[in-house]
């Protein structure tokens, strides 16, 4: 999926279901959030993700080749995963918001809920039904009706997160979803066997 330029993104309506404040400062002025890492520290090679969660490929990458990356390399000490999130549209930045609600030690467990039951939930045919979609989810991450209302409402965190993805995304030239950062080498989305190629190309090279 293509990315949309930073003015369409900032052109992104802070409007969540619970509706949100629409006096927010611009995006551009907010603090950028910290990564949420999974994996070891120290471990010799990096992988970012940059990812959507409305984007189809970046649901196919997480259905298909994430749990390979994350059980042959992730779970061993081998790489630290960064995922990134890109907001394309209204629903996006809900999910965003969602994924980051119940705090950074649920934020891969929620993110990988999203990409799982990406059809489901954006099957709403209205922004209404979409919420309610969301919000089961959230409740099945052990979220409280309360609690999600009350980070769909906090704008500043809103802001934050349209912040952190279009200054990542500038840093990092992304054009388009799913794309990876492998050891500060951007690499496009492919097939799993290309990909570890890459990543033991990679791994060969710190070892050295």
């Amino acid at each position: 999926m293509l990315i949309r330029s930073a003015a369409a993104a900032l052109a992104i309506a802070i409007a969540a279901p619970a509706a949100m404040a629409q006096d927010a400062a611009p995006a551009a002025q907010a603090e950028a959030l910290p990564d949420i890492a999974l994996g070891a520290d120290d471990a010799p090679l990096t992988i970012v993700e940059y990812a959507s969660f409305t984007c189809g490929h970046c649901a196919n990458f997480h259905e298909e080749n994430w749990p390979r990356l994350k059980a042959e390399y992730v779970d061993t000490g081998k790489v630290k995963f960064i995922q990134r999130d890109v907001y394309f549209d209204q629903p996006g930045l809900w999910a965003g918001v969602l994924a980051r609600c119940g705090g950074d030690d649920k934020y891969y467990a929620v993110s990988d809920m999203l990409f799982d039951e990406q059809e489901q939930w954006l099957a709403g045919g209205t922004g209404e039904e979409i919420a309610a979609n969301l919000r089961k989810i959230g409740l099945k991450a052990g979220m409280t009706e309360e609690q999600m209302t009350a980070c769909w409402e906090d704008t500043a965190k809103a802001e934050q997160l349209i912040a952190t993805f279009q200054q990542n995304a500038s840093a990092d030239g992304i054009e388009a979803t799913p794309t990876f950062i492998i050891g500060g080498e951007k690499v496009m989305n492919q097939p799993w066997d290309d990909m570890k190629q890459v990543i033991e190309g990679k791994l060969a090279e710190a070892a050295q």
